[in-house]
């Protein structure tokens, strides 16, 4: 089925479609978040040393199944404030395009972020977070606005640019207790799966047909 413009154009800025997709895409990052607040509370309070034991070890294979259970954790809650806003801001941007590409994309994100800190960290560290993702996240934006040709794509990276400008040099080596590389990784990953999971107008018409995000 091919999209027409008008308000039920849930990929044209402005339209009432637009608007729903934003606040159920918002409505389903917000659930996220209390889900990793509680998965540190449990690791708080039973002391179960989740990090060391699902964090990444890189360059090591017992800590390779951290790849998929990091971006999970958090060295406290500080880390995980700071991680919250941008994680749903972004997110919210992103999960709004289609639920499918979404989950696709995470994944692709998850994957060369977690792998190229793995190959490429120090091994005696453990990494854990979800920077890696929220930088993955700001690279399909910003993929998107140039390849898409979707210009509020490109101001939602923009705006967190000006907000969050100082974490973005984040993806150069500069304190060693932060992970660069995950965040440079995150940030590649993001615009793979930008261009791997990108519209095709030009195959399908002005508007594409996979369905907006929504929620039974």
């Amino acid at each position: 089925m091919t999209l027409l413009p008008g308000n039920g154009d849930p990929y044209r800025f402005g339209t009432l479609a637009f608007y729903a997709s934003i606040g159920r895409a918002f409505v389903a990052m917000c659930a996220v978040v209390p889900v990793l607040f509680l998965i540190e509370g449990l690791d708080v309070w039973l002391g179960a040393g989740f990090d060391s034991a699902a964090g990444i070890i890189p360059q090591r294979i017992d800590g390779l199944d951290g790849v998929f259970f990091s971006p999970l954790l958090h060295h406290g809650f500080d880390h995980l404030y700071s991680n919250s806003i941008p994680l749903i801001l972004l997110g919210t941007f992103v999960l709004a395009a289609g639920a499918r590409r979404f989950l696709w994309s995470t994944l692709v994100i998850v994957l060369v972020s977690g792998l190229g800190v793995w190959f490429t960290g120090s091994s005696n560290t453990i990494v854990v977070g979800a920077s890696g993702v929220i930088f993955g996240y700001l690279g399909i934006l910003l993929t998107r606005g140039i390849f898409e040709r979707s210009w509020w794509n490109f101001a939602v990276f923009l705006l967190v640019g000006l907000l969050y400008g100082g974490q973005l040099v984040g993806v150069l080596p500069t304190d060693e207790r932060i992970s660069w590389q995950g965040h440079l990784f995150g940030l590649l990953g993001g615009i793979v799966a930008a261009i791997i999971f990108r519209r095709r107008s030009d195959l399908d018409g002005p508007y594409r047909s996979e369905s907006p995000m929504t929620m039974p």
